[in-house]
């Protein structure tokens, strides 16, 4: 039986990378999308399409999403995973920081849940699953917009999960800790950034991306009726 479309946005590196290549592994045909079209075409998956996207472009986005359910049926799983951690003092960050994680992790996640939630509504059925982040339930020092960003994603998809919920559609939230994945390549404060190095010395470093892959693809393949809302994962070591 022909398995359904999935949908991996931030398919180019860390999580979504992984997710990506976990999905195809297990049969389904995959869209990926992210701005580093070489670095996902470079995969080489099977019945996979790539797009370079923009998830702030909602228009090119569902124009993306279109194209691959032409081709593989509708989408069944998006995982709404593009996002940047521009983490630094308020006091001394750049504005244009604010706005980029603002556009990217809040924005970026709507235009997602935009270009499928009606058709899973009326289809009655499809998974939703939506990158938050341990910061995404508690505060931490220099990371103020950026949790603002991921205390955001955990209101909507609670709100969205009560609306959808009763047209049998799941709405499932991943809060990552400490993950292998390119959030230094993104923090600007040197400050921010030696203190960040030294947390995750801490904790005795960082776990792989795969664990998080496995753990959304195994919640998906749960059966429809059941749903596990939010998964926490963190090394752990990393108690805070």
């Amino acid at each position: 039986m022909k398995k359904p479309l999935a949908v991996i946005t931030g398919a180019s590196s860390g999580i979504g990378a992984a997710t990506a290549k976990a999905f195809s592994k297990a049969g389904y045909p995959t869209l990926l999308i992210a701005r580093r079209l070489d670095i996902m075409e470079s995969f080489k998956l099977e019945d996979s399409m790539c797009r370079k996207v923009d998830v702030r472009d909602r228009e090119a986005l569902i124009a993306a999403i279109r194209e691959a359910e032409k081709e593989y049926g509708p989408t069944d799983m998006i995982f709404n995973n593009a996002g940047v951690a521009r983490l630094a003092e308020i006091g001394t960050q750049d504005p244009s920081e604010w706005d980029e994680m603002i556009d990217v992790n809040t924005k970026g996640v709507m235009n997602g849940i935009y270009a499928v939630m009606s058709d899973m509504k009326a289809r009655k059925g499809g998974t939703i699953v939506n990158m938050s982040s341990i910061a995404g339930r508690k505060i931490y020092e220099d990371h103020t917009v950026y949790c603002g960003t991921k205390f955001f994603v955990h209101a909507i998809s609670e709100s969205i999960r009560g609306y959808l919920s009763p047209h049998n559609v799941r709405v499932i939230v991943m809060s990552p800790g400490n993950i292998e994945a390119e959030v230094l390549n993104g923090i600007t404060d040197p400050n921010t950034l030696e203190a960040y190095k030294k947390n995750i010395e801490r904790i005795g470093g960082r776990i792989s991306p795969d664990y998080v892959a496995k753990m959304i693809l195994f919640a998906y393949e749960m059966p429809q009726n059941v749903i596990m809302q939010e998964v926490v994962v963190t090394p752990t070591k990393q108690d805070y």
